[in-house]
């Protein structure tokens, strides 16, 4: 009698517990009735699923033959930057002095009694330069852009108006009190028949010694160039030039040297700077990432034995041996400025021979 009345109350607890199809939605009966079977499908699949071999533990083999990769080398390339700025081309040349002749035009005449006082000295000086080019501008050539031939303001082919070196030498003249043209000395008779000064010996004198303070400009060509010292940075101011080393075989290549333990390409870039250049030069690694590469196989591959310091460890035991087989070699060159001083090969550890600071066209030709 107990035990039916124990079965009958436990049906009446699950009518109670679980919900009946017409008191929840469609969609939430779908998924009780789903989950379950999925997560008891899953399991039983997993117990019936057989253990792979691949997966028992398997001791690691030491392999006794030597490791096969490439050599990989770093190679700064060390460059001085350009001095100077490019020689001008002919039609950049030529418009520029348009230019120059084209705001001559546009520009308001110039008020010299606003800074002249009228008959002075100063004021007489500049109306006789004034008539020998023709406008206030000191480096345009003979030009007026009031007259009636303002509008040929465009020089003929050939003409050297527009060359750099002349307008320079026109701007010394005019500093010096002479015209921009042929160069006349400072007379004694100034502009309508005024006396600009009565002892001309002494102007003169004193032209001499106005040519003697200016101070020129320095040429673009060096004495570096004239001897053409390819051991001397200055020289080629307006190129780049890189460095390049005779190796002792008597090749040229950039400075280059492999990778030690664990070294980066920028460690190794200023590492090799040093011991092939030496101290005595300042220079800066650009990045941390290589500007180019260069792949080359061997015929054969070679067998060499690496030397390789174990971290963490100190004694005899820190420093071992590897034997690894080489295909070939990788180079990855890093961008490298040198910012003062110069190489020296007087404790180059490489064995390099010789040294050049070269432009681009002349290491093709090596």
């Amino acid at each position: 009698m107990v035990t039916h009345r124990l079965i009958a109350h436990h049906k009446r607890l699950l009518t109670e517990t679980v919900p009946s199809p017409d008191s929840i939605c469609t969609s939430c009966l779908l998924r009780l009735s789903i989950q379950p079977r999925r997560y008891a499908s899953a399991a039983v699949a997993e117990a019936e699923r057989p253990t792979p071999e691949s997966s028992q533990h398997i001791p690691p083999v030491t392999a006794s033959a030597p490791r096969k990769a490439y050599r990989i080398l770093a190679s700064p390339v060390i460059s001085r930057p350009p001095v100077l700025t490019r020689p001008l081309t002919d039609f950049e040349k030529a418009f520029y002095l348009y230019q120059k002749r084209l705001n001559e035009r546009l520009a308001l005449p110039f008020s010299r009694y606003f800074y002249f006082k009228k008959a002075n000295p100063a004021d007489l000086e500049w109306k006789r330069k004034a008539r020998g080019r023709k406008s206030a501008a000191r480096d345009i050539g003979v030009y007026s852009g009031y007259g009636d031939e303002a509008w040929n303001d465009e020089v003929l082919v050939g003409d050297e108006t527009a060359e750099p070196d002349n307008m320079r030498e026109a701007l010394l003249r005019d500093a010096a009190g002479q015209t921009i043209i042929d160069a006349e000395k400072v007379g004694d008779a100034g502009a309508e028949g005024e006396a600009v000064a009565e002892d001309a010996a002494a102007l003169e004198g004193a032209r001499k010694e106005l040519e003697a303070r200016i101070d020129r400009p320095m040429p673009r060509m060096t004495e570096a160039d004239e001897k053409n010292d390819v051991k001397s940075l200055n020289r080629k101011l307006d190129r780049s030039l890189y460095l390049l080393l005779k190796n002792k075989d008597g090749r040229w290549r950039f400075p280059e040297d492999r990778l030690h333990a664990r070294e980066n390409l920028h460690q190794a870039a200023e590492r090799i700077i040093v011991q092939a250049g030496g101290m005595d030069m300042n220079t800066w690694v650009v990045g941390n990432h290589p500007v180019g590469h260069f792949q080359f196989d061997f015929p054969s591959a070679k067998i060499r034995d690496i030397p390789y310091e174990k971290p963490g460890v100190e004694g005899d035991n820190k420093l071992v041996t590897y034997r690894r087989e080489e295909f070939g070699e990788k180079v990855f060159f890093m961008k490298s400025r040198i910012m003062a001083g110069q190489a020296d090969l007087g404790k180059n550890t490489f064995e390099d021979q010789d040294f050049q600071w070269l432009a681009k066209e002349e290491i093709a030709e090596k």
